[in-house]
């Protein structure tokens, strides 16, 4: 049974990681990256991949796959960042 902390962990987890779809959707459909800052995404990214360890390291389900899935939308920012920018 999970322990009712690690389900407002989870819930955290969930509005945490969901923040950052609206930025994916919008880069992938208008193209328009001008104002994300690459550098920002780059350290972000780094400290969400330290969060994931540490959530796998203290064998939290919450932590753990709220980066694993921030990860991956963060780095789609990223991909999109790349990707558009010379198209502008």
């Amino acid at each position: 049974m999970i322990p009712n902390i690690e389900i407002l962990g989870l819930v955290a987890a969930t509005l945490t990681t969901a923040s950052f779809i609206p930025q994916v959707l919008k880069a992938w459909k208008t193209k328009s990256v001008e104002n994300i800052s690459l550098t920002m995404y780059l350290i972000l990214l780094l400290g969400i991949i330290l969060w994931f360890i540490y959530g796998i390291y203290v064998n939290s389900i919450s932590v753990a796959l709220a980066n694993l899935v921030t990860a991956i939308l963060v780095t789609l920012v990223i991909y999109f960042k790349l990707k558009y920018t010379n198209k502008q």
